[in-house]
């Protein structure tokens, strides 16, 4: 796969590791598990994760200007959060084509 079908436009990638290298420790940090965790579960195409990536830098931007402690951004379970923000972005994923490809399938099996 070319990285940019994943990832998107280049500059806008690069300016979103600046951003992300510019947090402080602990918000950066968790930046990356949720970047490691919305890769795999995020939306397939380079326009799409380049904007939830933004958008997730935004976040935690604006939470560190407010001194807003990372728990409080995450709350107790960091997957129902990371699950929680991308239903924001449910268009391009690789897993909503899937499970749309496993559903017309058993429909067709079962017609």
């Amino acid at each position: 796969m070319v990285i940019s079908k994943l990832i998107g436009d280049k500059r806008r990638w690069r300016a979103y590791k600046e951003r992300k290298h510019q947090l402080p420790e602990g918000y950066r940090t968790a930046v990356d598990a949720l970047e490691r965790y919305l890769m795999f579960f995020g939306p397939g195409d380079g326009d799409g994760s380049a904007t939830m990536f933004e958008d997730l830098a935004d976040l935690f931007e604006q939470s560190a200007r407010d001194g807003t402690p990372v728990r409080d951004i995450v709350g107790d379970d960091p997957v129902e959060f990371a699950e929680e923000f991308l239903r924001t972005y449910p268009e391009g994923s690789w897993i909503s084509r899937e499970r749309s490809r496993l559903t017309k399938a058993i429909d067709r099996a079962t017609e």
